[in-house]
């Protein structure tokens, strides 16, 4: 090895447990990037979830617009720590737990923990569920075990697993963005549009009503949130961003030949080669995550918010739970068209089967991640993750047959422990792309002071919703 490798390598700590990279040429960004743009669609669409279909207009059917800004406030910020996450990734082909691994063995092991935490309950199966039944009939939980066996069998039978969660998710985000724009010129009344400067000049934290809990996962749910956000890692190597073109795929062990996938990347010498090649990868990388995650979420919560504004804020029996759709795709079906009321079903359900089939993916490849490069590496990688997918499967059909299949909480539980995970890896990513990556791709001081923000803001509200959630225990 020469001395400029040792240079390069010698950045990243030293473990026991993990060699360090291999020094590998960065491959050449496409000229072409349409074939390439996804990942960020898949965030969108995975994301298109809680807080899009019930969060936030559950909060604007309750105190009107007065909160959508929190939506901007949380995307921007996820904006940066997606971008964070990739860089590690782009210029490494490891994922940022990986990273963060470095440092400490069990860094990923915490975070593992802390996603199945999140993710056990299985609030987005049950809510998709729920919508079903105001369209066929039928008993939530019934339901909602048959769509989590759903979700195992289409994850354990893709041949290749990413390319069927990316046509899932572009199919779901296409069906939204459908349902928004007819919505937008023929369900949202011209009071209600009227209304819309509300969001900044009525712009309020409306805890009193609603409670912090609430607010802080809708905030936290604002796009992707928790372990979601560190998965871009694994979603962009695997579609072969920067080094994670030297990564294999994960594949069924049913349909595609598994692969292991190794458990250490790769870094480049930063020649000025190198250095160009990685400016454009950075340039498309920034502008894929903004044009798809940030745009597509950010209209999906303005335009799902003012239809619940338009159609249900301030009826006095609006339900606190989930069951406000139902209102909503009646009142729908009212004034509007019976047709667009069962649209509005129809969409919200799948949209939130799609989150759910997402949310089984990237949990499962998160755990698989951190086992196999932590703690089990003669394991195929895909032996893991369909291990794991078919656990959360089982689990969950298990907690929903057991009775605890209220959505709402369950989605504000999940995004609760999402913010306290933020919070922590928030700070990680400042340390690990400043210290470790070689100094002409390192976080910039303007990025450093955004992701510093951002532990403050994850950090202050989870300790507020704790000391919350503690004095309504103990209060009574």
């Amino acid at each position: 090895m020469t001395r400029q490798h040792d240079d390069v390598t010698g950045r990243f700590p030293s473990s026991r447990h993990l060699p360090p990279p291999e020094v590998r040429p960065l491959p050449e960004a496409p000229t072409s990037t349409w074939r390439i743009t996804g990942p960020g669609i898949v965030a969108a669409g995975v994301g298109l979830a809680s807080g899009e279909f019930i969060l936030f207009p559950y909060i604007a059917s309750q105190v009107g617009l007065v909160f959508v800004w929190a939506a901007l406030v949380g995307l921007a910020t996820q904006f940066f720590l997606n971008m964070e996450i990739e860089r590690y990734t782009l210029a490494t082909g490891e994922t940022a737990l990986t990273g963060f691994s470095r440092s400490w063995r069990h860094w990923g092991l915490v975070f593992a923990v802390l996603t199945l935490l999140a993710n056990l309950w299985p609030g987005w199966a049950t809510s998709s569920a729920t919508m079903i039944t105001y369209l066929w009939g039928g008993e939530v939980r019934w339901i909602s075990v048959a769509l989590l066996l759903v979700i195992g069998l289409v994850l354990t039978l893709a041949p290749v697993v990413y390319v069927a969660l990316e046509r899932a998710e572009m199919l779901k985000v296409a069906a939204v963005l459908v349902l928004l724009a007819v919505g937008a010129v023929v369900a949202i009344s011209a009071d209600a549009w009227a209304d819309v400067p509300e969001i900044v000049t009525g712009a309020s934290i409306p805890v009193d009503p609603l409670g912090l809990a609430l607010l802080t996962g809708a905030l936290a749910f604002a796009g992707a949130g928790g372990g979601q956000n560190l998965v871009q890692s694994n979603w962009i190597r695997d579609k072969g961003f920067g080094m994670g073109a030297y990564v294999p795929r994960i594949k069924s062990p049913v349909t595609g030949k598994p692969e292991a996938a190794p458990s250490t990347g790769f870094i480049f010498e930063p020649t000025d080669e190198h250095l160009a090649r990685w400016r454009k990868w950075w340039r498309f990388a920034n502008r894929e995550q903004l044009c798809t995650f940030v745009l597509i979420t950010f209209l999906s919560i303005v335009f799902t918010s003012l239809l619940a504004y338009s159609t249900v804020h301030g009826r006095p029996d609006l339900p606190n739970n989930i069951g406000f759709l139902r209102i909503e795709g009646e009142v729908l079906k009212e004034t509007v068209s019976p047709w667009f009321g069962t649209l509005f079903w129809v969409v919200g359900a799948f949209a939130l089967f799609a989150a759910a089939l997402g949310i089984v993916d990237y949990s499962s490849r998160l755990v698989a991640d951190v086992v196999k490069t932590a703690y089990a590496k003669g394991v195929k990688e895909s032996t893991l993750y369909f291990a794991v997918v078919w656990a959360l499967v089982l689990v969950g059909c298990a907690v929903v047959l057991a009775g605890l299949g209220q959505p709402l909480v369950l989605l504000v539980i999940s995004a609760c422990v999402g913010a306290l995970m933020m919070f922590v890896y928030s700070g990680l990513l400042i340390v690990l792309n400043r210290k470790v990556l070689p100094e002409p791709i390192r976080i910039s001081a303007g990025r450093v002071a955004v992701l510093g923000w951002a532990v403050a803001l994850f950090g202050a509200l989870s300790v507020m919703t704790i000391v919350e959630q503690v004095g309504r225990l103990f209060g009574g």
